[in-house]
């Protein structure tokens, strides 16, 4: 009992939601006007008539049967889907002095009847791609006449390196006209299709999507972008000696994704295109002269005057060191525990090297200032307590009497010490070892050793 009151309570509820659909379907596409006061047999019989005619000429309504009393159009029957079920009050409402129409046509379960239009439709489908193949046929060959046509001129190499800086720009310029080429076989094969209107959905399709893939590889992109403008600016040349980002080297090659420097160390440095288009550069090899600077720490109560000239005598009367643009001192700092003087010299960056000659003016000027008796004291730090203040001014005492005990010699120390060799063997090295990386992947590279300086 429990479960037929159940079951009786969801077959109400079931019809109840149902009702509004029900009525809503009978209700939907319903004649419009106003209802004639006069009826007769013969109308309804000649409505009835019209409807069956106009239905015979349409597929997928075979099994309908027309009835109408009083204006009353009742459909029954089965039809092909629900589409054609749903166009029915479309078409009957149409016929004239029909009052309403009730529809209780349903949809068809027959897999035959169903699979029939799919089966003309897939038929007439395969003739239409059977009579449009010869003219496929010409659009494709028109397509593959271009792209060829523009592969061709592509591959030549005089027009696009005449009007290139570098071979990285001549191959940007050849893929710009075969992507040109493609697209214009591609318009000229639609065009005698008679489907140019696909070309815009095609290019709208490939910016979005282009757009996409901008955001997902933009380092990628940009690396490529600064890789196109130093091939263009060409800020160094191959074996320069540059800083970039603090990494210093001698340049090997610059290729399309990075630049490549050999450390003193021997190692090799890849940096991002993209970086190096953004970073401070510093170009040591870009003029041959170079200031090297040395410092020189005196006591306090030297005579600052003489070992300035001391120095300078020293440094300008090395070989390497050249009288133009003059070597220069001046006194830097005053320290904690001496007085920082700085001499600079000017050397020739292929004739000496730049460590070596810096190194062998440190030591000279050492050497002479030892020579004169001028006391390069070291940095010393004294801890007094309460009962040690008579042996800290014993301690300065004992300094004050290493000052000054030898005599002033510096016009001889050049003849009494030999200059060690500076010649820029150690660069020669690393030279030869650049230009032999170079060798190894020469069309790899984007610099030119002449191409215009920036």
């Amino acid at each position: 009992m429990i479960m037929l009151q159940r079951f009786l309570i969801i077959f109400c509820l079931i019809f109840v939601a149902s009702a509004p659909l029900l009525v809503s379907a009978q209700s939907n596409e319903q004649p419009s006007g106003t209802i004639a006061v006069e009826d007769s047999a013969e109308q309804d019989a000649a409505i009835a008539t019209r409807i069956r005619e106009i239905l015979t000429q349409l597929d997928g309504y075979d099994d309908v049967t027309v009835t109408v009393s009083s204006g009353i159009v009742t459909l029954r029957g089965t039809a092909i889907d629900s589409s054609a079920v749903a166009r029915l009050n479309e078409i009957v409402g149409r016929v004239e002095r029909v009052v309403a129409i009730e529809n209780q046509v349903q949809e068809t379960t027959d897999v035959a009847q169903r699979l029939d239009p799919a089966i003309d439709r897939f038929r007439a489908r395969s003739e239409q791609v059977i009579n449009y193949l010869p003219l496929a046929g010409i659009a494709i060959a028109a397509f593959a006449l271009v792209v060829v046509l523009g592969f061709t001129i592509a591959r030549l190499q005089k027009p696009w390196a005449r009007l290139a800086p570098n071979a990285f720009i001549a191959d940007i310029y050849r893929q710009v006209i075969r992507i040109a080429f493609i697209v214009a076989g591609l318009v000229i094969a639609l065009d005698i299709l008679g489907a140019t209107a696909l070309l815009s959905t095609i290019l709208g399709a490939a910016g979005i999507i282009g757009l996409a893939i901008g955001f997902a590889v933009r380092d990628t992109v940009e690396n490529f972008i600064a890789s196109i403008m130093l091939s263009i600016r060409q800020p160094f040349r191959p074996n320069d000696t540059v800083e970039i980002e603090g990494d210093v080297g001698m340049v090997i090659r610059l290729t399309s994704r990075a630049t490549i420097l050999l450390s003193f160390d021997g190692n090799h440095i890849r940096i991002p295109n993209s970086t190096v288009f953004k970073s401070r550069i510093v170009n040591f090899s870009r003029n041959d002269e170079r200031r090297f600077v040395i410092d020189l720490g005196v006591a306090y109560d030297t005579d600052l005057a003489h070992a300035q000239d001391l120095a300078l005598r020293t440094v300008a009367g090395l070989p390497f060191v050249i009288d133009e643009p003059a070597p220069a001192v001046w006194i830097e700092e005053l320290g904690d525990s001496a007085v920082v003087i700085q001499v600079a010299g000017w050397i020739r960056q292929h004739e000496s090297n730049f460590l070596k000659a810096r190194s062998e003016a440190w030591r000279l000027c050492m050497a002479a200032f030892e020579d004169a008796g001028i006391v390069m004291p070291e940095t010393t730090l004294r801890v007094l307590g309460v009962d040690s203040v008579a042996t800290g001014s014993a301690s300065l005492t004992s300094d004050r009497d290493l000052r000054g005990t030898k005599k002033d010699s510096g016009d001889t120390v050049a003849s009494k010490v030999s200059v060690g060799d500076v010649n820029a063997v150690m660069d020669q090295e690393l030279s030869r070892i650049v230009d032999n990386e170079r060798a190894e992947k020469k069309e790899d590279d984007l610099l030119q050793r002449d191409a215009p300086e920036e």
